[in-house]
């Protein structure tokens, strides 16, 4: 079993000072694979303090240097790209094919699309013609505490440490102790890429502790969260004594408005994109809309899809999906089923239990659901699993009404050949992000949401800016070196 019990602060690994052990579940096995420690007062407040030690220094250097170490995690990637991909295969079940080719190259993806945006701000620049002597300057923000979840773990650690570092910020980081083994990983990546003592910094630790001691901590400038709506409302009531700035990646509940003229493979495209990652994806659409002259085909195809769906280890090669992370979240994905059933949706493929010849692990039978009515528990509440719920609709209007009568507002998708109908519907949709036909959004654009999504944009020149502030200054001396 892999033993990772210490910490990263101040640029060296660090025995708790206040931790207890942690036991990282394997859930293809319910085995454990690995031990950690979650922190303490203590070693949130040292990673803390070695944080806003090295502020000043690190916020003074270059934006050269900054970018040159940046990419020197890039370059330590690349030569352990297959080390992160069986530690997040490992800790949160991605199939190992998966890991290699969805998961662990969400870091070279979003570092590289940071670079690049990096090198189009202007740190500072004239306000205006009208005022020749105003300059507006960007400035880090401060000692910043990032949050990250299990489900896509390189994903959002990249998609908040790099922008932070760029900015000028110094950090503390908490990965999830359900996925911790790739963040440790990452950790390796920046100390041998040479950043200066203090500027990153890694304790692992639980939402109650370690979470909520970086929420309140007074020398913590912003918190970055991603994870849940109800933990994201905790951590703003948390925060909001120290006026922290705080942005949220939170929960979604995306509709999929499938129209009869849609290409042949749009419900196909759907289903898997539902259970991808074992529909542990926020920006999921799991809720299919679908116009009612080609609502039975598509029901039809939704089935097909289910059924030919495998399940397996996340050890084992291949496009099957593998288990939900923990016994936790199993439970509340069969009691979203069971409701499914007792309200009355109809069960198209899967239901309760695990799939057949699994008889342990954490595996979640592929799920569809027809004939789903707005307000049931299953359309309303994200679920975090393989469960498709598919609704009809009769109207480009009704199907905007269902599609954002929702608490969520992360990402909503269009299929349909009408271009016209797809350009109404990106602007009648309430969400941060619409996609359209299967196309994914280009390099560089922002992740984010609305309303109890959250409203934070993480992702190119968007995300460097969460970690800045902006300065106005009057009476510049243009002349000046």
């Amino acid at each position: 079993m892999i033993s990772k019990r210490d910490f990263y602060i101040n640029g060296r690994w660090t025995a708790p000072l206040a931790g207890q052990d942690y036991t990282v579940i394997d859930p293809s096995t319910e085995e454990p694979c690995a031990v950690i420690s979650l922190g303490g007062q203590a070693d949130t407040d040292a990673a803390v303090a070695a944080a806003r030690s090295a502020f000043p220094a690190w916020a003074a250097t270059a934006p050269a240097t900054r970018r040159a170490l940046v990419a020197g995690i890039l370059a330590q990637y690349h030569a352990r790209v297959e080390e992160m991909a069986q530690a997040i295969s490992t800790e949160m079940g991605a199939p190992i094919d998966m890991a290699r080719s969805d998961q662990a190259p969400c870091l070279s993806w979003h570092l590289e699309n940071f670079l690049t945006a990096f090198d189009q701000i202007d740190w500072i620049r004239p306000l205006g013609p009208h005022a020749p002597d105003d300059r507006i300057a960007l400035e880090p923000i401060g000692v910043v505490g990032l949050i990250t979840p299990w489900n896509w773990p390189m994903n959002q650690v990249t998609l908040k440490v790099i922008p932070a570092l760029l900015a000028g910020c110094t950090v503390v980081l908490k990965p999830s102790e359900e996925a911790p083994l790739s963040s440790l990983l990452f950790a390796e990546f920046v100390h041998d890429a040479g950043f200066p003592a203090g500027v990153f910094n890694l304790v692992n630790g639980d939402g109650a502790g370690v979470g909520s001691q970086l929420s309140t901590h007074p020398d913590v400038e912003m918190i970055s969260f991603t994870g849940s709506t109800r933990a994201g409302r905790a951590i703003s009531r948390a925060a909001a004594e120290t006026l922290k700035r705080v942005t949220l990646e939170l929960g979604g509940k995306g509709a999929n408005l499938v129209f009869a003229d849609a290409d042949a493979n749009a419900v196909k495209r759907g289903v898997r994109h539902c259970f991808a990652n074992s529909g542990q994806s926020c920006n999921a659409p799991t809720r299919m809309l679908v116009e009612r002259s080609y609502y039975d085909t598509a029901v039809e195809i939704a089935r097909e899809v289910a059924e030919g769906t495998g399940v397996g280890p996340a050890s084992l090669p291949g496009r099957h999906i593998g288990p939900v992370v923990n016994a936790r979240q199993w439970a509340q994905i069969q009691g979203h089923i069971e409701k499914g059933i007792s309200e009355g949706a109809r069960l198209v493929a899967g239901g309760l239990g695990r799939p057949e010849g699994l008889n342990k692990g954490y595996f979640v039978r592929p799920t569809v659901f027809a004939d789903v009515v707005p307000g049931m528990t299953i359309e309303r509440e994200e679920i975090f699993g393989p469960v498709l719920s598919i609704i009809p609709f009769d109207t480009e209007e009704e199907a905007v009404r269902i599609a954002n009568d929702t608490p969520y507002g992360l990402t909503n998708y269009v299929q349909s050949a009408d271009g016209p109908r797809r350009n109404r519907l990106a602007r009648a949709l309430r969400a941060g992000m619409v996609e359209m036909n299967g196309k994914s959004r280009g390099r560089g654009s922002p992740f984010g949401g609305v309303k109890s999504s959250g409203r934070a944009r993480e992702g190119g020149v968007w995300g460097i800016e969460e970690f800045l502030e902006v300065k106005a200054i009057s009476g510049w001396a243009s002349d000046a070196n």
